[in-house]
């Protein structure tokens, strides 16, 4: 019997419910029905911006379901042309090489010569190339699973049925505006994820504040219903270290719930709350409490 109940506390999530074999494919089906997805049209998810959170996300994305590739797709997009400085192409070449798994990886997909001549300065590597690799820009000692990157904005978005915002809050109007071009012809409304932390201020009519997930209503006519916030007191790499996180997704319950379900691990618990502005506003000021507490003890 004791041995029984270890095994079942070992099969189970931190918030209750039962792990096994299937339940990713179960979970991603089900999220498939919900959305109407038929036969042989997979799920087709976009991370926009690959920043540490969004790199992150899209790579939990793709350990939990890229498996299943006929039922849904799952890539990032990034900005061409970011050079990697000498620096950090040698710091790069000492993570590979303190990481066994990540340099058979690397080798056994023929990658791994480039970051050899990177390291002597004979090449210079780019962070979209290296992200296909697994390797963020502004995370290089934390090793993702490689990730399918695209650099057009327009091929990344344009038929994605869910889209995550990874951009900075000071980059989302921008990016979001651009990408209402690219949706001017669609038929179905896409789901939007946003992971911004930060707000905008504004003086008219009255002085107010404006969130990303405000940004991108504005910027694009999705409704309010179908954009989404994601966040909590989490650091990106801890997470995909399995570290323990919890994080709250907030909106309407239509989809809140389902996307809760869907994104929730073992190590990574999300929750479900219908307070978005409040949970976004908290989200963006964080950071200042965090230097305001800084200060508190330094003094």
């Amino acid at each position: 019997m004791v041995g029984s109940i270890e095994v079942m506390n070992q099969n189970l999530y931190s918030n209750g419910t039962i792990q096994n074999g299937n339940c990713m494919e179960e979970k991603l089906d089900e999220l498939r029905r919900f959305l109407g997805k038929a036969d042989g049209d997979p799920l087709r998810i976009v991370s926009v911006g690959a920043g540490a959170w969004g790199s992150v996300f899209a790579a939990l994305l793709q350990d939990s379901y890229g498996q299943f590739r006929e039922k849904v797709q799952i890539r990032i997009w990034r900005r061409p042309g970011r050079a990697v400085d000498r620096a950090t192409a040698e710091h790069l070449f000492e993570v590979i090489n303190s990481r066994e798994d990540v340099l058979r990886r690397l080798i056994r997909r023929c990658a791994y010569l480039k970051y050899v001549e990177a390291r002597l300065g004979d090449r210079t590597l780019y962070a979209d190339e290296i992200l296909k690799d697994g390797f963020c820009l502004n995370m290089i000692d934390t090793p993702l699973c490689p990730l399918k990157v695209v650099t057009n904005l327009q091929e990344a978005v344009w038929d994605a049925d869910i889209v995550v915002n990874g951009l900075p809050s000071t980059e989302t109007r921008e990016v979001f505006e651009e990408i209402s071009h690219y949706w001017k012809e669609r038929i179905t409304v896409p789901i939007i994820i946003s992971l911004a932390k930060g707000i905008e201020a504004a003086l008219e009519p009255v002085p107010h504040i404006i969130t990303p997930t405000q940004m991108i209503n504005r910027a694009t006519g999705v409704p309010t219903e179908n954009i989404l916030y994601l966040g909590g007191p989490n650091i990106a790499s801890e997470i995909y270290n399995k570290e323990y996180a919890n994080a709250r997704i907030c909106g309407v319950e239509k989809w809140r719930k389902p996307l809760a379900k869907f994104l929730r691990q073992p190590h990574f618990v999300v929750w479900d709350n219908s307070d978005l502005v409040t949970h976004e506003v908290m989200g963006g000021l964080k950071n200042v409490y965090a230097i305001g507490a800084g200060e508190c003890h330094f003094f």
